[in-house]
């Protein structure tokens, strides 16, 4: 769980920190004393020899020193300075989405298929991370992956919830298949915001409460990368990721289900509960999240404001990391996810 300390904030950096304050005031870069010091002697012996050099400039007291070697100081204490406020930014902004989404509830779903190293690496992050409740479904406990999950669970029965089952996947020739397992977690939710999340995928700090946010302020989903459809068709495709200087979160066409967080009604509705596998299948959900009748001045859905049926990507890059490629059977990928973009395609036909 995240811990009870408020969000720390860096502070500006001390000049004295970012450059050298010993021996000839050229160390730049902070590193270690480079140069011989003088002895003290005399009268003088404890007095401050070179208040400049202290301070990281070059050159004797009087004299102009290195010019290259002052303007290479002065940049990266500016540099250091900007990135610094930079972060306090982002700690004030993701502090002020956390007290606006306290009262809305979040539940991480998985379907867990093998690859028990990333299963642990990427349920370890959301509990260490987040405040949501992880629900895992274990397909046949592929390499013992299971036997990972019942592990993390026994250490936090409070933030994780498994359920077992017999059959493989689909993409091993077994039965359970992506629509029916990822309809199953929707079912058992009972959060606001359900998250899709694949267990290749680690999170390296708090990447949900921005897209929480985004869904609690009428977001219909939101997610870590987009797709845009230029002209129209599913191929080619643009990935919209978040970026700096964008103005809020952006609007996209579509969202891939790595990581994803959705309203959990309409979910239920949208969710291609015959697809046998994932790739494409996602792009197929949040498409038709957006598709459907929506009510007008209906009420606020406890939490979450009224939804206005955008997708969306946020503003600034969510700190999470792929762990690495789940690989299945080059053919079956390819004629499933084949299936899955001939619904895409039905999609995009209607709207």
């Amino acid at each position: 769980m995240t811990d009870a300390k408020p969000p720390a904030h860096l502070r500006p950096a001390r000049v004295e920190k970012v450059a050298g304050s010993s021996g000839t005031g050229r160390d730049t870069a902070g590193g270690a004393e480079t140069g011989t010091k003088a002895q003290p002697t005399g009268a003088g012996a404890h007095a401050r020899l070179d208040p400049a050099a202290e301070l990281g400039f070059s050159g004797a007291p009087g004299q102009p020193g290195d010019t290259g070697d002052t303007m290479l100081h002065a940049q990266r204490t500016w540099d250091s300075s900007l990135a610094t406020n930079r972060l306090d930014e982002l700690g004030v902004e993701l502090e002020r989405l956390r007290t606006e989404t306290k009262d809305v509830t979040v539940s991480v779903s998985l379907l867990v298929d093998g690859w028990p190293e990333d299963v642990r690496k990427c349920v370890g992050s959301v509990v260490e991370h987040t405040n949501a409740r992880v629900l895992a479904i274990d397909l046949g406990d592929v390499d013992g992956a299971g036997e990972v999950l019942d592990e993390l669970a026994g250490l936090h029965p409070d933030r994780i919830a498994v359920w077992h089952v017999a059959e493989e996947p689909h993409w091993r020739g077994g039965t359970a298949t992506w629509g029916e397992c990822r309809a199953k977690l929707l079912r058992l939710d009972e959060s606001d915001v359900h998250v899709l999340m694949d267990t290749n995928v680690e999170l390296c700090g708090d990447a949900l409460t921005p897209l929480v946010a985004a869904v609690a302020e009428g977001a219909v989903g939101a997610g870590w990368r987009g797709v845009d459809f230029p002209d129209g068709e599913p191929e080619p495709v643009q990935m919209v990721e978040p970026g700096p200087g964008t103005a809020g979160p952006r609007r996209v066409r579509a969202l891939t289900g790595e990581l994803m967080a959705v309203r959990r009604g309409p979910a239920l509705g949208a969710l291609p509960e015959d697809a046998d596998y994932g790739r494409n299948a996602d792009l197929a959900l949040s498409l038709a999240l957006q598709q459907g009748p929506l009510q007008q001045g209906a009420p606020k859905q406890g939490p979450l404001q009224q939804e206005h049926r955008e997708l969306v990507v946020p503003e600034e890059p969510l700190p999470a990391v792929r762990l690495g490629s789940h690989d299945v059977d080059p053919g079956y990928d390819a004629r499933e996810s084949r299936r899955n973009l001939d619904r895409v395609l039905r999609i995009l036909g209607t709207s």
